[in-house]
């Protein structure tokens, strides 16, 4: 078989491509600030960063002491055979509500019979959590555990 050639314009083998500049490179021959990633305030390892030029750069979302985060969470669980273990009554059983609330740095399990006004607390059910923003996790293993409506 023979060679194939790319050919340009006239039937003639085309130049070799060179890959467009960009970052520094395309800045330094535009005159102009360098293309690239903003960091919007933070670094790779969620440090605050120094970014200029940025709306909004380095600002916190929530001001300081306040967040608009819920607290809680709720789902409806079935659990499997021997119920939900609790504090207060021992055994619970059939459709129940679990709630996973956070506060002062804690994450509390309770559960409420589908629809009832009392609460109860899982035995366990307590654990310390540095930041709010592992609750929706916290919470979906909760229910992982405690949902098993096929026993």
């Amino acid at each position: 078989m023979g060679e194939q050639a790319v050919t340009g314009a006239g039937g003639t083998p085309a130049p070799e491509q060179t890959p467009d500049a960009t970052g520094e490179d395309a800045a330094a021959a535009t005159g102009s600030a360098p293309a690239g990633p903003t960091t919007a305030g933070m670094t790779a390892d969620g440090a605050a960063g120094t970014t200029t030029g940025v709306p909004g750069a380095g600002m916190a979302a929530d001001a300081e002491g306040t967040s608009t985060a819920a607290t809680e969470r709720t789902a409806d669980v079935v659990p499997g055979p021997g119920g939900v273990m609790t504090d207060e009554v021992g055994v619970v059983t059939g459709e129940l509500t679990l709630r996973t609330g956070y506060s002062d740095g804690q994450v509390t399990l309770t559960v409420q019979y589908k629809d009832a006004d009392e609460w109860y607390t899982v035995t366990g059910g307590r654990v310390a959590l540095a930041d709010p923003a592992g609750l929706d996790a916290v919470h979906a293993v909760a229910v992982a555990l405690l949902h098993r409506p096929e026993g």
